[in-house]
């Protein structure tokens, strides 16, 4: 017997067009979802777009004050060899533990300050004071 004779398959299925035809309002009655004026559509995502972007600045500006932070230890070369943690901006400690695991597992990014003399910036003179007035008159 073919699938079209069968009646387990067509079970259900009115092939009049007034069964189709009756069907199809009550499908989109469901289906059609509520509407809303434009200007409320329109205002909604302009809030959400500024929403969104006063996300991205909050997001910047938590990620520089971990930096920040980070670079107030004193501990790091450069503090953003520390991945940014929310946790960080709250917790102190959990900074400064995350800062000293991190130079645990990799010490050459612990700062380095030079100590003692390097033979730079100014000097003490060998002899007293300069008197640059003496030496004009001396010259006259």
């Amino acid at each position: 017997m073919p699938a079209a004779e069968d009646p387990q398959v067509n079970e259900g299925i009115s092939e009049t067009p007034e069964a189709v035809a009756e069907e199809a309002p009550a499908e989109q009655a469901e289906q059609e979802p509520d509407t809303f004026p434009r200007s409320v559509v329109e205002k909604l995502r302009k809030e959400n777009a500024t929403m969104r972007d006063r996300a991205k600045q909050a997001d910047a500006l938590a990620e520089r004050l971990h930096s920040a932070l980070v670079s107030s230890t004193g501990k790091l070369a450069d503090p953003t060899d520390l991945p940014y943690d929310p946790e960080h901006l709250d917790n102190p400690e959990a900074l400064d533990a995350a800062v000293e695991a991190l130079l645990a597992r990799k010490p050459h990014l612990a700062s380095r300050k030079p100590v003692g003399d390097i033979n730079q910036g100014a000097r003490p003179s060998a002899s007293g004071d300069v008197d640059l007035l003496g030496m004009m008159r001396g010259a006259l």
